[in-house]
């Protein structure tokens, strides 16, 4: 869906129409699987465009699944519907495959944790957030019931545009939303500046739940390459002139899965290669507020041009708090808000309010620092305990709560990743975290630095690794 405010380039055009009719004729039944579109001159023709025009709707229906080319016979109808109603479409299928590694995170069954992507509940919950949820309630103004602003609780907004300008980033509250999270963040972006048949780029490996959410939107994503500057300069700039994307989508800080930050010359070419095609860049950072990591972002270089950036409180806080933001231009913030306001109404005053105190009463500002310091020393100490094994990491230098453990030639991180489960250590293979499941990178295991204290994990390394 595509909204208003936003760029040209998602205004709704004769091939967004064209697909969009073609697309409902597919779906329908009107036009069956196996059966033929017509050719490309025939069909331009028919449509009253040019061929170019054609060509262009018929790589968007490839690329959503609903046709494919074949050899002697054009473009063919593969999508074949279901009988039954309530079963899943093929791509909300696809999508919650992508997402499995996700169920197993929720689930409470493996004692060894270490392929999770979230700090141990000691680390983060036994903050102050527990002992604030019960004073709370005795604190809330009259009006803390109704829904407010689709832009979220204004005080917090403030609170967030000061602390994007002490990192660098300026911004008033005008330029802030707020969010259930930074994966709302991330459904509200899709939603609003793509639409289905198109292609973005991210990182690989990646933030695997991103590209769940991009399979259900029908949108076509293609890999980056990820070195332990960022992204490959090279790679992104290639893919820019050859895919033509409407996004890209990366983490500067702490990189998800890999623990490698952005360096200030790759953020430069970066910006650099976009802003020569006007590729807005959606940079998700859930480790910038952590004295561990450094001000290297696109958004401290670009200042909200052409970056969308979004945070969150899930990774530093709790993440039960489901509390995030985007911070962007005023156009596009506001054309976000009213998608919000259409699909939830509003995000929650209540836990907007009781962050708002953490922070103002500086307990959240104490709690990074604490966290800092656990995170420095759990990472020393996994990095050494990894070394002593033999083992090699992708980037050293993380400053979050990942690292990126490199496998052995011929090794099967899926298979190892079973292997650990019958053990009851929970690993996360690389693979799930890429586009390309035969990528160099996809043969590697992310590791949670937080939950990598227990002799076991290493003892079954040097037992599967050897």
């Amino acid at each position: 869906m595509a909204i208003k405010g936003v760029s040209e380039a998602h205004v709704p055009t004769r091939v967004t129409s064209i697909a969009g009719k073609l697309r409902e004729e597919i779906v329908s039944g009107v036009r069956a699987p196996g059966s033929r579109l017509p050719s490309i001159r025939k069909a331009a023709a028919e449509f009253g465009v040019s061929k170019n025009t054609v060509v262009e709707v018929y790589d968007r229906l490839v690329a959503s699944g609903h046709i494919t080319a074949r050899m002697g016979s054009g473009f063919v109808v593969t999508f074949a519907g279901t009988a039954d109603p309530a079963a899943r479409p093929r791509h909300v299928a696809e999508a919650v495959d992508i997402a499995s590694l996700l169920n197993a995170q929720l689930e409470q069954d493996f004692q060894i944790r270490v392929g999770d992507g979230r700090p141990p509940p000691s680390w983060a919950e036994q903050s102050e957030i527990k002992r604030y949820l019960g004073s709370y309630g005795r604190a809330l103004s009259a009006d803390a019931d109704s829904y407010g602003s689709a832009l979220g609780f204004m005080p917090l907004r403030q609170q967030l545009a000061r602390r994007l300008g002490s990192q660098q980033v300026h911004a008033a509250e005008d330029n802030i939303l707020l969010t259930f999270g930074a994966n709302h963040a991330l459904d509200l972006v899709i939603r609003g500046m793509l639409s289905p048949g198109d292609t973005v780029l991210v990182d690989e490996p990646g933030y695997y739940p991103l590209f769940a959410k991009l399979k259900l939107a029908q949108v076509r994503a293609v890999g980056v390459r990820r070195t332990p500057d960022g992204p490959d300069v090279d790679d992104f700039a290639a893919k820019l002139a050859t895919e033509r994307p409407k996004l890209f989508f990366t983490q500067s800080l702490a990189h998800n899965p890999t623990g490698s930050s952005l360096t200030v010359p790759v953020a430069h070419a970066v910006l650099t290669a976009a802003g020569k095609y006007g590729l807005p860049i959606v940079e998700e950072d859930p480790f910038a507020d952590l004295p561990t990591t450094s001000d290297n972002r696109l958004a401290t270089l670009d200042q909200l041009n052409l970056v969308i950036s979004i945070g969150t409180f899930s990774k530093t806080l709790s993440a039960s708090l489901r509390s995030g933001f985007i911070a962007a231009r005023t156009d596009r913030i506001a054309a976000l808000a009213e998608l919000k306001m259409l699909t939830t109404v509003n995000s929650s005053g209540h836990i907007e309010r009781l962050l708002h105190r953490v922070i103002s009463d500086g307990h959240y500002d104490r709690h990074l620092k604490r966290l800092g310091q656990r995170l420095t020393a759990a990472s020393d100490l996994v990095q050494t305990r990894l070394s002593h094994g033999g083992h090699r990491v992708f980037s050293s230098a993380n400053g979050g709560y990942y690292l990126y453990l490199l496998l052995p030639e011929g090794t099967d991180d899926i298979e190892l990743a079973r292997e650990g489960a019958k053990e009851s250590i929970f690993i996360a293979p690389g693979s799930v975290f890429c586009i390309d499941k035969n990528a160099p990178l996809a043969r590697g295991i992310r590791i949670n630095v937080a939950r990598a204290n227990d002799p076991r994990f290493y003892d079954f390394l040097l037992r599967k690794l050897r």
